[in-house]
């Protein structure tokens, strides 16, 4: 037993010391891309070009890709703590962060061909799987009723539809796209009927797809599709034709494992800045983190951030060892978005007039982080998945 005890000791200092290592390699890749940085393409109201490619070379956004096929070969947990480390910095993930999770989809599902075609250039970084064409403007989070239809001509899945609120489609060379490919009025169980194609934006744009960029609140690269008579060779299609909401389900777990993490970086980069600037500040001869009307509200923050980081975890280990997680993934999505907005709120308040000022950068990451509350799943809906399937309450929609 002493024997068993050692090894699962050494095992975690070893996993220990590999997340400390990675932290702090993420860190000084991000100090590369200061605030200065962030701020100039909010008002330019462009794409990360520079950072992104230098995440690409230096290997992170191939983290979660097999060794075999030139990637890391880490897991849900190494990617989740990178993804973390980006917006500590005071940098955004979300201008590439679905590179990793949509990696669940095609790693699991796709075929041995397809993987081979496809993993080794994205790991090169030759090729970016940045954008998930799933959002339509009349389903949105009712996924199962999507319309876009695609029908099958031979050797090709022909495509028309609508999708809306889709990020980085004009940055990313591939796309997996949901589709229907079953009229919903013949199946028998909601979710049965969809299938994901992998579509080659390359060709895709112009020949089939238009992109309509939409302004945001936030500098987060969202557009429009219409897709017209798009062709897909029927060899792009992942996995079995009908099955593409689970495939989707595997996905969206790691999505939104990966989006607790970003929001548990959010939380702590607005408690460090918080701390610093509410110790350094002085109003009527004290610091103002002095008062506890001040400090109480950052403590408050900085122990809902630490125990969503729980949660998070604990949901990356059960997804890298390939067992359920759905209740814990949402549950950790959940707690990260409510925690890293009570830490905005917290830092707005305390820094006053200059939180709304630029050159603080506290109004950006406040707009930034207030996305999770909404996207990729409301909160509301999370809430009523924890009542039927963790709970037992009756469905409510």
């Amino acid at each position: 037993m002493s024997d068993v005890t050692t090894d699962a000791r050494d095992r975690a200092d070893q996993s220990l010391q590999l997340h400390d290592s990675l932290r702090q390699s993420v860190r000084e890749l991000c100090r590369r891309f200061p605030d200065a940085y962030w701020r100039d393409l909010e008002v330019r109201r462009e794409y990360p070009e520079e950072f992104v490619k230098t995440l690409t070379q230096a290997g992170y956004l191939a983290a979660l890709i097999p060794e075999e096929y030139g990637g890391a070969g880490l897991g849900i947990t190494e990617a989740a703590l990178i993804l973390e480390e980006i917006n500590r910095s005071g940098a955004n993930s979300a201008a590439c962060h679905a590179q990793m999770y949509i990696m669940a989809t095609l790693m699991r599902h796709g075929s041995g061909e397809q993987k081979q075609k496809y993993l080794p250039a994205i790991a090169r970084g030759d090729l970016r799987l940045q954008a998930f064409g799933v959002t339509e403007p009349t389903t949105g989070s009712d996924t199962t009723q999507l319309k876009t239809m695609a029908v099958r001509n031979g050797d090709r899945y022909v495509v028309n539809g609508q999708k809306v609120f889709i990020s980085r489609a004009e940055h990313s060379d591939l796309m997996l796209l949901l589709v229907r490919t079953m009229p919903i009025d013949q199946v028998k169980e909601r979710s049965d009927g969809l299938s994901v194609l992998l579509v080659d934006l390359r060709q895709a744009v112009g020949h089939g797809i238009t992109i309509r960029p939409i302004r945001t609140m936030m500098n987060h690269a969202t557009t429009e599709l219409f897709i017209e008579d798009l062709d897909v060779p029927v060899e792009n299609l992942i996995g079995q034709e009908g099955k593409g909401f689970r495939y989707l389900l595997d996905g969206l777990n790691a999505e939104r494992i990966l989006i607790a993490a970003e929001c548990v970086g959010d939380g702590r980069w607005f408690i460090e800045r918080t701390k610093r600037y509410a110790t350094e500040r002085i109003v009527f001869g004290r610091p103002i983190g002095q008062n506890q009307g001040v400090q109480f509200p950052i403590a408050t923050a900085y122990i809902k951030i630490e125990a969503a980081d729980l949660m998070r975890a604990r949901a990356a280990q059960l997804f890298d060892r390939n067992q359920p997680c759905g209740a814990e993934a949402n549950m950790a999505k959940y707690l990260a978005a409510e925690a890293s907005w009570d830490a905005a709120n917290v830092a707005l308040q305390t820094f006053g007039g200059f939180g709304f000022a630029e050159e603080y950068d506290i109004e950006r990451k406040f707009r930034e982080t207030r996305l999770y509350q909404v996207a990729p799943i409301s909160t509301n809906l999370i809430l009523s998945y924890v009542a039927e399937h963790v709970l037992g309450l009756p469905r409510s929609y």
